[in-house]
């Protein structure tokens, strides 16, 4: 292992969540070790997302095997202060963003939660950041970025091809409902990375946005013949397959794809609890919906291929862009909390941001 030198190196501590309902406190906790293919990484900026704001019953239905206390968060940007063993394209002092897994069935370590100075990362998830990409905006992308990776690259999701940079262009079509959501943004531009066209929805307001991130036609969902004008958006071109974003969407990406040519496969990101019973009666009817896990590239070769192959040389590029923009309301720990309760009061096409400086 190779680690920042001890001295200079200030105490670990970390917000723990101590039950499903909180209360959370800030604990002094030790400083991580990384194992074959970890990292540990000083955190400079965290961002929350929504799985992180739930609480009560529901936290026990969406992660029941979560141990308490426990460490949240998913989204950091910082600099790698230790390399484990494996470890092959990292170094100390390497500027990165990563998927911080601590809260994956698979992981299940209050040492891998973002909420915290000294995280434990995986190499797999870790993308090396240009000295251009600030540490706050990097921190938008980790879970935002996998979730959308896992519904259009996972075998068992829409199953499509890894993004490159300079992928050639295919004339067939991608359809990303909820665009301007932090999963959206991203799809559109892997879904272009990998050759795609790309076809969306998102509130008016949005659309010169999720036009800049590459879609070639943006419908407002709102619009009472939204569907009719997703399918003429199409123009009679073959539909690779869809994710579905937020409330409602799933009813309209069915329909949709039953009017256009291509695979039917949708990948639904809200966690919506009729999914996966809709998803067999669709099966009957010549449809493929599938639920999408945020987490499933922490342990697939989605992860690698894109936090790794993919992405690095793509930001230093400017070809994928961290998206969405940050909103950043605190520094330290102690401003997590508060971050989280402006999340659960709604925010619109920007993502949360906590530094961690203080």
């Amino acid at each position: 292992m190779t680690a920042a030198d001890p001295i200079t190196t200030p105490p670990n501590e970390a917000l723990f969540l101590l039950g499903p309902r909180g209360p959370f406190e800030v604990r002094p906790t030790p400083m991580p070790t990384p194992g074959s293919g970890e990292l540990v990484v000083r955190v400079r900026a965290v961002a929350v997302n929504p799985v992180d704001a739930i609480t009560g019953p529901l936290r026990r239905l969406v992660s029941p095997w979560v141990r308490f206390p426990t460490v949240l968060g998913s989204d950091v940007a910082g600099e790698v202060v230790a390399v484990g063993p494996d470890v092959t394209d990292l170094r100390v002092g390497d500027r990165v963003t990563a998927f911080a897994a601590g809260q994956e069935k698979a992981r299940n370590r209050a040492s891998e939660g973002g909420f915290q100075r000294y995280v434990t990362v995986l190499e797999r998830v870790t993308t090396r950041l240009p000295a251009d990409v600030a540490f706050d905006r990097a921190a938008v992308l980790p879970l935002a970025l996998a979730t959308a990776a896992a519904g259009l690259y996972e075998a068992d999701q829409l199953g499509l091809p890894f993004p490159t940079v300079g992928a050639s262009h295919a004339d067939e079509v991608v359809l990303v409902w909820g665009a301007s959501t932090s999963v959206g943004m991203n799809a559109v531009q892997l879904a272009r990375a990998s050759g795609y066209t790309v076809v969306a929805t998102a509130g008016r307001a949005n659309h010169d946005l999720v036009r800049a991130l590459g879609a070639e036609a943006v419908v407002d969902y709102r619009d009472a013949d939204v569907d009719r004008q997703v399918v003429a958006a199409l123009g009679g071109r073959r539909l690779v397959g869809t994710v579905a974003i937020g409330k409602g969407s799933l009813g309209h990406a069915l329909r949709i794809a039953r009017s256009a040519p291509g695979t039917k496969r949708i990948a639904s990101a809200y966690p919506d609890p009729v999914t996966s019973m809709r998803s067999r009666i669709e099966r009957l009817r010549g449809m493929h919906v599938t639920a999408i896990w945020g987490g499933t590239p922490v342990v697939s070769p989605v992860g690698p291929a894109v936090f790794r192959d993919f992405l690095p040389a793509a930001l230093a590029d400017g070809r994928f862009r961290p998206a969405p923009e940050p909103t950043v309301v605190g520094d330290g720990l102690e401003a997590l909390p508060t971050a989280l309760q402006t999340l659960r009061n709604g925010v619109s096409a920007t993502k949360i941001v906590v530094g961690m400086d203080a």
